[in-house]
């Protein structure tokens, strides 16, 4: 496990400015802005991740829509309150470096890496086409006793690996930001299509002396975190109490 906790969470990627910055919140004077960076996948299809940025690091109006920028930081979660009360579970990419190419490559950049522990039981189950799918939930420390709570997906083999995996197991995951849609159906009748962020898993390793997955190859990707020394149990208890917070709901 790693002293330097802001090793646990390293996230990269690349794209285009898709919606122009929107102010959310203040810190100790520090504005912090959302906007949604556009990133292609090998496919050719593509994610939207949300982006989280303060204006102490760049001039906020250089963040123009269809601006190519290349982002460093860490994949975060924070509860949001919503109308009535509920709790939403919501994640971003934190940004801590930012750049604006002059170059576009030909293929973008999404990655993330972490060390955390698994805080809600691992559901594996297959597809009515037989593929092999879990989901879990990561807890990743940070600093100032800070943690984030980080949906994650697996497939194949690695699926399989996860499905046995019991809540405080300890893992290093690599894998890359995702965006689904999804629809979301409500006590009335009525649907809503919502987008879901999480962590598609492509390696996932068992640490503290644990068995090591292999590679998921052309299946998806993620990242997970560790909490620091003494504090793994009291992390996966708080995150077991925000699993169930955000228990079907996540980005909802």
């Amino acid at each position: 496990m790693t002293g330097n906790q802001s090793e646990n969470n390293v996230a990269q990627l690349t794209g285009t400015v898709e919606t122009a910055p929107v102010f959310s919140h203040e810190v100790y004077g520090e504005g912090f802005y959302s906007f949604i960076v556009r990133t292609r996948r090998l496919s050719e299809s593509f994610d939207l991740i949300p982006a989280t940025v303060s204006d102490r690091l760049i001039d906020i109006g250089e963040l123009k829509k269809g601006r190519f920028v290349a982002v460093d930081g860490q994949f975060r979660s924070y509860n949001s309150v919503l109308a009535g009360g509920q709790v939403k579970l919501t994640l971003t990419l934190f940004v801590q470096e930012i750049r604006f190419p002059d170059t576009v490559p030909d293929t973008d950049v999404d990655s993330v890496e972490m060390n955390g522990f698994i805080c809600k039981p691992p559901v594996y189950r297959t597809t009515p086409f037989n593929r092999e799918i879990s989901d879990f939930l990561l807890a990743v420390n940070r600093s100032y006793n800070k943690s984030d709570y980080l949906p994650c997906i697996c497939w194949g083999r690695n699926a399989r690996f996860c499905g046995k995996r019991k809540v405080g197991d300890h893992v290093k995951v690599i894998g890359r930001m995702q965006s689904r849609v999804y629809q979301k159906r409500y006590p009335d009748g009525t649907v809503a299509e919502r987008t879901a962020y999480e962590v598609s898993v492509s390696k996932i390793e068992l640490l503290d002396g644990g068995q090591t997955s292999v590679s998921a190859g052309a299946a998806g990707n993620i990242s997970a975190a560790v909490p620091a020394e003494g504090q793994g149990q009291a992390a996966v208890r708080d995150t077991v109490s925000a699993a169930k917070e955000a228990e079907g709901n996540v980005n909802g």
